[in-house]
């Protein structure tokens, strides 16, 4: 990294750490979420980032370099071959034999109920076994083998115990599951570098890790949107077990952070179905923040800051989500009234969010001026203020994009 991008990296971290932690900078920082559009915008499309990770690299660092943000923030790539491979059911994407989903666009999630309301006790109990033996055979078909996987006790001391490991449709399951890993290893492999290449130019990423509301787990991965909010009325004690033992997971899973040094220590988490209207305010505290707030304090005791990004209407919960240690959390928001916002979490935590990206895409240049304007002179003050749009920008035109972010970069200056 030459002299001059190195200050210009430790620049953008600095501003991005302060207005966590609720203090002023020199400007806003900026930093929105971006999803197709560096590669329409570069003449790619989204399939190369599931196919050709060379081509998607070169889109990326373009658009990095061209709109100069405080932080990356595109996601890992993802590999196509990979999830034909494992005939990944719960998404439909672009490259996908057979698929309908346009090159451009991006992945396509299809909700599917993968466990039943009455095998909650089983997830419970053997969260492992649900996994190895019912869910990933019912996610990903080319993987049935691994349903055989079933240890009994024995007192035999030989290897009997193993037998199902070495059954013939689980060695077609493990023979497989070694394609797949390298055909993700080399999706990973472009994302490390992409990643390393970036930096090198002075951009910070943003986060460092992902991880789910254990409800919202629930939800999109096992039980759908609909059984989802069937349960928590019909069954709200299994569901609540259920969270806390994802929480519990998904904490341990962090423990890289203790022990790797990075230069940013930050998770992300998109709510989906926490917001307004989606259960009561009981249902929520019981079953949605709890098992999220245990996450959230221990990545803090871990000195990792959560980055919470609420997705639809979150005007009811505002108040629930003060309840975090001052300037140790970072939230975004989607539809809120931003001033409320303010208001009750200013002298809590970091905000950011909520420019409608149909703006960038169908808006006026003034209307956009106009909207990034009035989203800094409600929410910099003071401090705690990371400027971003409502959700992932797929689509722009450009003179819109440019002027979102010359905007922030004089009119948000202190």
């Amino acid at each position: 990294m030459s002299e001059s991008n190195q200050k210009l990296y430790q620049e953008r971290l600095k501003r991005v750490e302060d207005a966590i932690a609720l203090k002023e900078s020199d400007r806003v920082p900026i930093a929105p979420f971006i999803g197709a559009y560096p590669y329409v915008l570069d003449g790619a499309t989204y399939k190369d980032s599931m196919y050709n990770y060379d081509r998607a690299s070169e889109a990326l660092v373009h658009y990095y370099e061209l709109f100069q943000p405080d932080a990356t923030t595109h996601t890992a790539f993802t590999s196509g071959r990979a999830n034909e491979l494992a005939q990944s059911s719960m998404i439909d994407w672009p490259g996908r034999p057979g698929t309908r989903v346009p090159d451009f666009s991006t992945h396509q999630v299809i909700e599917r109920e993968f466990m039943s309301q009455e095998e909650y006790p089983e997830l419970i109990s053997d969260f492992t076994g649900f996994m190895l033996r019912k869910y990933i055979p019912r996610a990903f078909p080319a993987l049935k083998g691994l349903g055989d996987i079933n240890f009994v006790p024995s007192i035999v001391l030989s290897t009997t115990p193993l037998a199902s490991l070495y059954s013939t449709q689980a060695q077609e399951a493990f023979s497989l599951l070694s394609k797949i890993g390298e055909e993700d290893k080399k999706a990973a492999a472009a994302t490390n570098s992409v990643s390393s290449s970036l930096a090198n130019l002075g951009f910070p990423p943003f986060i460092t890790g992902v991880g789910e509301a254990p409800f919202d787990i629930l939800g999109d991965y096992y039980r759908g949107t609909l059984g989802a909010l069937a349960d928590q009325l019909e069954c709200p004690d299994e569901v609540e077990a259920a969270c806390d033992i994802l929480a519990d997971i998904q904490i341990a899973s962090y423990s890289y952070f203790k022990a790797v040094p990075m230069p940013v220590k930050r998770v992300f988490f998109p709510l989906h179905k926490g917001m307004d209207g989606f259960m009561n305010p009981r249902q929520y505290e019981k079953l949605y923040w709890k098992p999220l707030k245990k996450i959230i304090l221990a990545l803090i005791d871990m000195g990792v800051t959560p980055f919470i990004y609420t997705e639809g209407k979150y005007n009811t919960r505002i108040e629930q989500l003060a309840d975090v240690p001052k300037g140790k959390v970072l939230y975004h928001f989607e539809t809120v009234d931003m001033k409320e916002a303010k208001r009750i979490l200013g002298d809590v935590a970091c905000i950011s969010g909520n420019l409608p990206i149909y703006l960038l895409e169908f808006g006026t240049k003034q209307q956009v001026i106009d909207y990034c304007k009035n989203l800094i002179d409600t929410c910099a003050p003071g401090g705690g203020y990371i400027f971003d749009t409502n959700g992932s920008i797929d689509n722009a035109k450009r003179e819109n994009l440019e002027a979102m972010f010359e905007t922030i970069k004089t009119y948000g200056k202190k």
